[in-house]
């Protein structure tokens, strides 16, 4: 299977600093994984866990279907975790 013409593969998070309709930008790994937290952090603190959901793939060792199910049961505090095993 060929890439579409112009596709390149990101090796650095983008983020937008601007706010929605600003341009994405490089960002450093700490940065990125510390909006990706805010971002959680706040959902939960506004709508409740149950309104957090995790997908894992069925690909995936039983190791890191183990450590989502984890994160989403004792960190987020929620059950809405679903995976492509039954498809």
């Amino acid at each position: 299977m060929s890439k579409p013409k112009g596709y390149t593969r990101l090796t650095t998070p983008l983020v937008r600093r601007a706010g929605r309709a600003g341009p994405l930008e490089p960002a450093s790994w700490d940065e990125a994984l510390d909006r990706v937290a805010a971002g959680l952090r706040g959902a939960v603190e506004r709508h409740g866990p149950r309104s957090v959901g995790f997908f894992s793939c069925s690909k995936s060792t039983n190791e890191v279907n183990f450590t989502v199910q984890k994160l989403a049961r004792t960190v987020i505090g929620t059950n809405n975790i679903d995976s492509c095993n039954r498809t």
